[in-house]
């Protein structure tokens, strides 16, 4: 059980004691996964939180200098099971894989995703050889792509490969590059967007362009090949956050064909999410010391969708 006590401070005064409890709790976490606002309204209603000593219900209206003590229960994981999943292995060692992950899986367990990940595969595939400082719910896995984006992942078999490929990841000299189709036609032939990214302000299940609380985010795109309503495009990423693709091409008017979550427009072709797909993947070995690059095809339904634009 971790316990952590707040003190009101006057620009939150007024403001809803659960609506408090997830805005500070995102602003003080390093990762997007931050607990969500009905998080903290199950703690409030468990008797988790208190105000001033006493217990508080979440409409409660916070006042200045008030002490909000929270109280948050010890993590229960679910046992993650291997499960016999084909793989697409692009290529792999005693440190590490490159998987092609396809569409519509999830890469870790979370909440409505305990089988049927690529976590599950790769212990059945991998065994006992897989790094565990992502902790045991997360095994090998150093960094993710959407559930709908398709292609190439790293997943690393010992903790040594692990610090040295995340080490990569923090500095931002992974080369990882992505192709996608976005709505409309894109003008520039090349361009950079550089607008740091957060937690959407009203909607936590998005992310946006958000100068206050975002993180650092920038993204550069080259234009492949214009259609009449639509561009194929390839992106590089410098850092990687959240949907950061996803959100910056929509703050710029091209979203990404078939995105339901940032565009309003209706995708004419079965695209199950966004049309994105992690092209190539560039890295210093951790073992060889030797840069590596490696590419994932272009999945079947997105070669489909290029021929009928043509």
């Amino acid at each position: 059980m971790k316990q952590e006590t707040f003190e009101i401070e006057a620009e939150y005064e007024g403001e809803r004691l659960d609506k408090y409890l997830s805005v500070i709790f995102e602003q003080s976490k390093t990762s997007s996964n931050a607990p969500s606002r009905s998080f903290f309204q199950k703690l409030i209603r468990d008797d988790h939180v208190k105000v001033n000593d006493s217990i508080a219900k979440a409409n409660y209206r916070l006042r200045m200098d008030d002490l909000v003590c929270v109280e948050i229960p010890d993590a229960v994981e679910t046992p993650i099971l291997p499960e016999d999943i084909p793989l697409d292995i692009l290529y792999e060692d005693d440190d590490l894989l490159v998987v092609n992950k396809p569409k519509g899986m999830v890469v870790h367990p979370s909440a409505g995703h305990y089988s049927g990940t690529l976590v599950n595969a790769i212990m059945f595939h991998c065994k006992d050889s897989l790094s565990g400082i992502n902790g045991e719910i997360r095994p090998g896995i150093v960094h993710r792509i959407d559930m709908d984006t398709t292609g190439s992942l790293i997943v690393c078999k010992n903790d040594e490969s692990h610090v040295k490929i995340a080490e990569q990841i923090k500095e931002h000299s992974v080369n990882r590059r992505y192709r996608g189709i976005v709505y409309g036609v894109v003008k520039d032939d090349e361009g950079t967007i550089n607008a740091p990214i957060g937690r959407h302000p009203t909607n936590r299940k998005k992310m946006a362009i958000n100068e206050k609380n975002g993180k650092p985010a920038i993204t550069h795109y080259k234009v492949l090949e214009r259609f009449s309503n639509y561009t194929y495009m390839e992106f590089k990423l410098e850092t990687g956050r959240t949907h950061q693709i996803r959100v910056h091409m929509a703050s710029i008017g091209h979203p990404l064909l078939g995105d339901t979550v940032y565009s309003s427009g209706k995708s004419p072709f079965k695209t199950q999410g966004q049309t994105l797909h992690a092209m190539t993947i560039g890295f210093i070995h951790p073992h060889t010391n030797e840069y590596m690059e490696i590419s994932a095809p272009l999945p079947e339904y997105f070669l489909k969708i290029l021929k009928s634009l043509h």
